[in-house]
């Protein structure tokens, strides 16, 4: 594994585990939902990386996933990833906050289960490398 994707690897669990203590704060579902999408984020660039493609400057998951079926189909959820695309925000001000589109925060069950999601996606980044 090239030393550029292990700093990918260790920033996405960073925000795997930065997730997991977040997750059960009723009022910190975003924050979760954030962590979430940054560790997916992560792990695809890596795996980009770790392939020699080279790394969009974007942060939508959908299209990054889009790159990295060019390369092989993880054969993930995408209705997932859009719903944790479409939290993402490039401000951290409170009108820009994590919110769904008609203006919620997430609940604690969808947090939850962007959680799940996000794990999921890091065992099969990590089953790659195990396979490889």
């Amino acid at each position: 594994m090239k030393d550029s994707t292990k700093s990918w690897i260790f920033f996405a669990e960073n925000s795997i585990i930065s997730a997991k203590e977040l997750l059960g704060t009723p009022r910190l579902t975003g924050e979760v939902a954030f962590h979430c999408q940054q560790a997916i984020e992560k792990y695809f660039k890596a795996y980009l990386l770790e392939h020699d493609k080279p790394i969009p400057k974007i942060h939508d998951l959908l299209k990054l996933y889009g790159e990295i079926k060019k390369v092989k189909d993880w054969s993930l959820e995408e209705d997932k990833l859009i719903a944790i695309k479409n939290l993402y925000t490039e401000s951290r001000y409170p009108e820009d906050e994590l919110v769904k589109p008609d203006g919620a925060l997430p609940t604690e069950e969808e947090a939850k289960s962007y959680l799940e999601f996000a794990e999921k996606i890091e065992t099969v980044f990590k089953d790659f490398f195990v396979n490889s």
